[in-house]
């Protein structure tokens, strides 16, 4: 009975495995300028419990998501600070990656993203929320399904564009932090300021281009696509130093594979008004938002952090945080390209 406890207990607890964090790779788009790409087509994640008939697994190859124990400490409103230390992607480390490259912090965050920050706390990079909306309908052309990266880019560097011209015309003075990470007087004006981070994410899926759902019914279109037709999301990353204006930019993928009963439904009690329980069919949407799960707010209504969600995945070609919004991978390969062109033009 006692083995049979422990072997239950890790079976739960080996639940969430995620691929090897994706290699980063860069091309030079002009002379000034070098773009980070993840490239994530040989990375794979079975998102299934380990048996004993499974082969060894590598660490080197699949490492424990922590994102996922992020998320639930969040919904149980517990301390998010508490996760555990073990198995952490490379980019994450005792001290802050800012930090590390002698560059200002908190970093601004342009995004009021719920998974930006969670991952951006994962990594240990201490942050300030300052978002200006911009129409992003209006930017770029949604016809155009074989350049998605194309489109999060001019996004994301719309969003840069707009926050900046703010700061600089003193429109945000009062929602700024009252100093940056150097608070101590120094001779290096680049370990001053501020870094800010903008991003965008749509999902491409059966040549189309996908991003938030204007409605449930879209929400449930999306999802009956998903059964055939694998989505991929298509982030990007730019980094601005401020007041320098020195930027660095970069896109990556992951591909999402989910099993057919992504779009069954399936019969769900809940409770009525006289203390009895009304039992109707419901799909994966209306399950989402019987819990409150904010669908309509996530790129292409992708939650794979939800656990009504991850139950209907077969295997992410890709990582989990690149899923969700922001490649830990590509912001840690853009911060050392940034602190590169800083050093050059001292």
């Amino acid at each position: 009975m006692k083995f049979h406890r422990v072997a239950t207990f890790i079976h739960i607890a080996c639940f969430n495995i995620a691929a090897a964090y994706p290699q980063v790779t860069t091309h030079q788009v002009s002379p000034f300028l070098r773009v980070a790409t993840v490239s994530s087509s040989s990375s794979l994640c079975r998102l299934s419990a380990s048996t004993a008939s499974s082969p060894p697994t590598s660490p080197s190859k699949r490492q424990f998501s922590t994102l996922h124990r992020f998320s639930t400490r969040i919904q149980m409103g517990k301390d998010i600070t508490d996760y555990s230390l073990n198995n952490r992607n490379p980019a994450d480390t005792n001290e802050n990656p800012l930090s590390q490259h002698s560059l200002p912090f908190p970093l601004i965050l342009g995004s009021a993203s719920f998974t930006r920050k969670l991952i951006l706390r994962e990594m240990q990079i201490p942050f300030h929320i300052l978002v200006r909306p911009i129409d992003e309908k209006t930017i770029g052309d949604r016809s155009n399904s074989e350049r998605p990266d194309h489109l999060v880019l001019m996004v994301a560097r719309a969003k840069m564009d707009h926050l900046v011209d703010m700061i600089s015309r003193g429109e945000c003075d009062e929602d700024l932090p009252t100093t940056s990470a150097s608070s101590t007087p120094t001779d290096n004006s680049h370990e001053q300021g501020w870094v800010i981070l903008t991003g965008d994410q749509v999902i491409s899926c059966a040549n189309q281009i996908l991003e938030k759902p204007t409605s449930i019914e879209e929400a449930k279109r999306f999802i009956q696509m998903y059964a055939t037709n694998p989505p991929s999301t298509v982030g990007s990353v730019i980094l601005t130093h401020y007041p320098s204006g020195i930027t660095v930019e970069g896109t990556d993928r992951a591909t999402i594979y989910f099993k057919e009963t992504v779009c069954e439904t399936i019969p769900v009690a809940t409770p009525v008004p006289d203390g009895a329980t009304l039992t109707k069919e419901m799909d994966l949407v209306d399950r989402l938002l019987q819990e409150d799960a904010p669908i309509l707010s996530c790129a292409g209504g992708l939650m794979i952090e939800h656990p009504l969600v991850r139950e209907h995945i077969d295997r992410i070609d890709g990582t989990e945080d690149s899923v969700m919004g922001l490649s830990k991978a590509l912001v840690i390969k853009l911060l050392g390209e940034l602190k590169t062109k800083l050093n050059q033009t001292k």
